[in-house]
Order: C-alpha cells, then sequence, then structure tokens
C-alpha cells in the first residue's frame, strides 16, 4: 500500500433546515458530519492541510440554505475537499438524529467516498 495521511475531523456539528417533509423545510434540526481526506506524505517544507479549511467547507455548504437530501450534502462536501491542493481522496459521513420512522432509530447516515486512500 502506498505511504498516506489521513486526516479527519469528527462529529461536527450543525443545525440546519434539512429534509423534504414539510416540517423539515420549516425547522433546523441536528445534523453530524465526519470528513476524512487523504493526502501523500508531506514534510515540514511542503506544508499541510489546513483543518480551518476542512472545517469552513463543510460549514458552507452545511448553511446553504434548506437542505434537501443528505446524499447531496455528503457528495458535495467530498467534491470540494477533493479541490484542495494536496488532497487525494475523501470520505464524509453524514448523520441525522431525526428521522421520522415507525421505530426506534438513532440515526440515519450517508456516508460517500472517492478518489485514493494512498
Amino acid at each position: 500500500m502506498p505511504d498516506r495521511d489521513e486526516i479527519t475531523l469528527r462529529a461536527m456539528r450543525f443545525h440546519p433546515r434539512v429534509g423534504i417533509l414539510p416540517h423539515e423545510r420549516e425547522l433546523a434540526q441536528p445534523l453530524e458530519v465526519d470528513l476524512t481526506v487523504w493526502t501523500t506524505p508531506r514534510d515540514a517544507a511542503a506544508g499541510v492541510i489546513d483543518y480551518r479549511a476542512l472545517y469552513d467547507l463543510v460549514a458552507r455548504r452545511v448553511e446553504a440554505g434548506p437542505l434537501d437530501y443528505i446524499e447531496h450534502v455528503a457528495a458535495d462536501i467530498v467534491d470540494a475537499a477533493r479541490r484542495i491542493d494536496g488532497v487525494t481522496g475523501a470520505r464524509a459521513a453524514v448523520r441525522k438524529p431525526h428521522v421520522a420512522l415507525p421505530g426506534p432509530l438513532q440515526h440515519a447516515e450517508v456516508v460517500v467516498e472517492r478518489g485514493h486512500r494512498g
């Protein structure tokens, strides 16, 4: 396996309007995001990925307005992360704890992964 570095921001929490049902369009609800990016190893002179840039790209997408589907949110986050110089791949997990289903449920989660891990 090629050398790679992995950076993860886990359990970023936001409170947007998310979903397609009428009550979901009106009331904000919790949303949790994990973002992992893979990079090629770098030495000190080459620099590193700024954690703030990763957090900011997630926040911009989640706070962009009403969100229809968490599948689209996860895909957009991964695509934006892959545009950062030095990122070879990315994985986003988006969790929505309040899902209207007839039984107990901790959360619904969508995971999107694209690019190379190494």
